[in-house]
């Protein structure tokens, strides 16, 4: 072990994955000494790390007490608990234990927009960045988000300079967050989550509401009292929800002429028909990202410019094109029973015509009979796909006409024939991928591909 890894009252990371990883970048670009702890023998960042840090050894195989408890601070990664008894102790003991969040909200120069929910976060906080974006901002958008590409807080500060920060916030890293002090933030909803991590829906909430902490403008989701700040956090509010807002400042959506409109105050902004996004959470998401837009000073033409032409994330209902007069969706991401109900219903809404359903994989033993009535009611044809194409034919009996497809392209030259102009042909498994594909993305991509062919 070098000098550098036994050094006491160093700063100690525990965590060596990509936030471990971006909290040994910042603390080498302020020249202060740290060591780095994983309770992994191989952590995912572990090669990364030696190249980059051969001067430091990290420390492998468990939670060291003894190290824990020598260090001036801890910087604690996300995946890991306040409740580990080593870092129990070590808060017992007086030592710092804060997060990424805390060094990157110590560090930054520009405005921040912060969101948390349990649903739908990474579609605001990704739609938020486009809307900047179309607003001439140089926008770092990242934190929790998915995906391979996205970044850590503070990989965000070292990749340049930025007008506006845009980050998705899990409750894990907002439990180390002391101060955040964002521009804006926002709790989108809140439901039964991560109770394997938290005693109750009210810990669990506790560690959400430290988004609020020090911010500018709160931005609340009307519809969702659950999530709104209590006393502690004063000054003015922002407000979003599906109905009619309240007062000039806040976002909400009217009926007028048949349709429905979103609006600000008493403003008409957009119908939501000209959405490419579907079903009322989603109508609730662009609403948000709106409201949260407005407080940090984004125009109201470059973000319904941007709300206009946003189709979704990958694999999340996400719109692909309209060919012939056919809408063609992506919902690969739909791996249940509930999540293609959900994604049929609001698909179902967004077209004049029905629905043509595709689906199947490895059903996982599931009860399919579940779809009968939204079958019944909103679908034209269902091509079934995968192993368990047979037994999910059954359970559906005969509520809508079932077709078998050997493959996705077989499945898609079906369904272009059985849809109308009017209808969409929608992709949602309701299934796990792994009898044809190597995960929901990989078979998502292909759907993807296939689709943009018949163009």
């Amino acid at each position: 072990m070098t000098e550098m890894s036994t050094q006491k009252g160093s700063t100690l990371i525990i965590g060596l994955g990509r936030t471990g990883l971006s909290c040994a970048w910042h603390m080498r670009s302020r020249g202060e000494p740290f060591r780095i702890m994983d309770s992994r023998f191989s952590p995912p960042a572990l090669a990364e790390f030696r190249r980059s840090f051969p001067e430091v050894e990290p420390i492998l195989g468990g939670f060291l007490r003894d190290e824990i408890l020598s260090a001036s601070q801890i910087v604690l990664s996300p995946g890991i608990s306040l409740a580990t008894p080593e870092v129990a102790e070590a808060v017992e003991q007086g030592i710092p234990v804060i997060g990424d969040i805390d060094i990157f909200s110590r560090a930054v120069q520009a405005p921040v927009a912060a969101v948390t929910g349990s649903n739908g976060k990474s579609t605001v906080v990704t739609l938020l960045g486009e809307m900047a974006r179309q607003d001439g901002r140089r926008v770092g958008v990242g934190g929790n988000l998915d995906g391979r590409a996205s970044m850590p807080a503070l990989d965000l500060l070292r990749a340049g300079d930025h007008d506006l920060y845009v980050l998705e916030l899990s409750s894990f890293q907002l439990e180390t967050t002391q101060h955040l002090g964002a521009t804006a933030a926002v709790i989108l909803n809140l439901s039964e989550d991560h109770l394997d991590r938290y005693d109750s829906m009210t810990e669990y909430r506790a560690a959400k509401m430290r988004i609020y902490t020090g911010c500018a403008l709160p931005v609340i989701n009307r519809d969702e009292p659950f999530t709104h700040p209590d006393e502690r956090v004063q000054g003015d509010r922002l407000s979003f929800g599906l109905s009619a807002p309240d007062q000039d400042s806040d976002f909400g959506v009217v009926k007028q002429g048949g349709g429905r409109w979103i609006v600000h105050g008493s403003r008409m902004l957009m119908s939501t028909r000209e959405l490419k996004l579907v079903g009322d959470h989603n109508l609730s998401n662009v609403l948000a990202a709106l409201a949260v837009g407005h407080a940090v000073g984004l125009s109201g033409e470059s973000m319904i410019e941007a709300a206009r032409h946003f189709s979704g994330l990958p694999h999340r209902c996400q719109w692909l094109a309209e060919i012939a007069g056919v809408t063609w969706f992506n919902d690969s991401k739909g791996t249940n029973v509930a999540a293609t109900v959900r994604a049929v219903r609001s698909i179902a809404a967004s077209v004049t015509g029905q629905v043509v359903l595709i689906a199947g994989g490895v059903s996982k033993g599931a009860d399919f009979s579940v779809l009968v009535p939204v079958l019944r009611q909103h679908v034209r044809k269902v091509v079934l796909i995968g192993q368990d194409a047979t037994w999910i034919a059954r359970q559906i009996g005969g509520a809508v006409e079932t077709v078998r497809a050997d493959t996705l392209e077989e499945a898609i030259d079906q369904a272009r024939a059985f849809a109308m102009p009017g209808d969409a042909v929608v992709l949602s498994p309701a299934c796990a991928s792994f009898d044809m594909f190597q995960d929901f993305a990989h078979r998502g991509r292909v759907f993807t591909a296939a689709v943009e062919a018949l163009q």
